[in-house]
């Protein structure tokens, strides 16, 4: 196992990216986060609660989208069903969709099949804490990245949080 963000890091890692998002969404007028169940919505929970204490609370327009029957391998019944909560229009709207780890591309192509169920966005960018670069199998890539990796197809990455796992951290395994 070898440790990709420890716990400081990633605090820094998700600070960096929220003032990222922020340059390029001011105010966050006509601005919508998403973040991509179950595992993306820790990362974007985080993400939110960095912006909060940087912009008013009630300027983040903030849901959470399943995708499980979207997903082109929903039929090995190897996904749980989560809750998709959207208490607005995306209609015209610029959406970031937040998502843990950038791999193949498969979770972010059924996001955004997902997304269009709920109308037509201006604009769409992509917020991922980890982008493993060499292992896309569809033309998809990252607006903002936490930290670019390399790695095997053999191996996988872990984002552990305190939520969920007691400790926040990221490990190649």
């Amino acid at each position: 196992m070898k440790i990709i963000l420890n716990e400081q890091q990633l605090a820094i890692t998700i600070q960096r990216l929220t003032h990222q998002l922020l340059e390029n969404h001011l105010d966050l007028e006509n601005t919508v986060l998403i973040g991509i169940q179950p595992r993306g919505i820790y990362f974007s929970d985080r993400i939110v609660q960095q912006l909060r204490s940087l912009v008013a609370p009630e300027a983040i327009h903030y849901g959470k989208l399943d995708i499980t029957f979207y997903r082109d391998d929903v039929r090995t019944g190897l996904h749980e069903l989560n809750k998709t909560e959207i208490p607005f229009s995306i209609e015209n709207k610029n959406v970031i969709l937040i998502d843990d780890v950038l791999w193949t591309g498969r979770t972010i192509r059924a996001a955004l099949d997902a997304l269009l169920d709920f109308g037509r966005p201006a604009k769409v960018e992509l917020c991922v804490l980890i982008d493993r670069r060499f292992s896309r199998q569809l033309p998809i890539q990252a607006d903002y990245v936490g930290r670019p990796i390399d790695s095997m197809i053999t191996q996988k990455v872990m984002v552990y949080w305190t939520e969920k796992h007691g400790k926040d951290e990221v490990a190649l395994l």
